[in-house]
Order: C-alpha cells, then structure tokens, then sequence
C-alpha cells in the first residue's frame, strides 16, 4: 500500500522524506483521488511548504527554521525550510522545478507506506 487513509485524509510518505497529506473527502476536499491505494492519482499538484516558504498574510512576521538553526547550532534539527511541489500521477511523484529539494526536476515512485 503506498497510501494511508484517515477519514477524509490520505497520507504518503513522500519521496523528499516528508509525510505529505491530501483531503479527498468532506466540506474542505482539495484533491481528487483516483481510488488507487498501490498507484494513486491526486489532482491539482502538492504543494507542502515550511519556515520562509510559508505563504503569511501581509505585514505578518513569523520566524523560521533556518533563523532557528542558526541561533541554535548545538541543536541537530530534523527539519527545516523547504518547498515540496509536485504531482502524484499514478504512483509517481513528478517533482516539479521550484521545490528546494535535490529532487526537483525528477519522476520518483512512491515507496511503501510504513508508520
């Protein structure tokens, strides 16, 4: 199985090495899903960002991971900033060209899900 799904959510262990999620049912569905659990389809593209990728309202100053990092070097943080953006087509990850990642401009296929 390359997908979990929770209720309304489905979640894939991306191949960027974060846990991505899709709504594909409820008042908020986001995505459509194909019903495929082995070979999943989401439409539109996954967008996942974190620290200074997040989209912030006007004027709204937030601090981030990568300030973090740097005001705390003894800490050996698991996480960052990143922008993970992509398609999930029919098990494969198609990485688009603005993600932050070594990944970016690459076709991936989903690995087993594991918790």
């Amino acid at each position: 199985m390359k997908v979990n799904r929770i209720g309304d959510q489905l979640f894939y262990r991306c191949p960027c090495g974060d846990v991505h999620a899709a709504i594909v049912g409820g008042p908020g569905q986001k995505w459509t899903w194909n019903g495929d659990t082995e070979k999943p389809t989401f439409t539109p593209s996954m967008l996942v960002t974190s620290g200074h990728y997040v989209t912030r309202k006007a004027g709204e100053e937030l601090s981030c991971w990568c300030t973090y990092a740097k005001e705390n070097p003894e800490e050996n943080l698991p996480f960052g900033c990143y922008r993970c953006h992509s398609y999930v087509r029919d098990g494969v990850v198609e990485f688009l060209n603005d993600c932050t990642h070594a990944l970016a401009g690459q076709k991936v296929p989903l690995g087993e899900w594991s918790r």
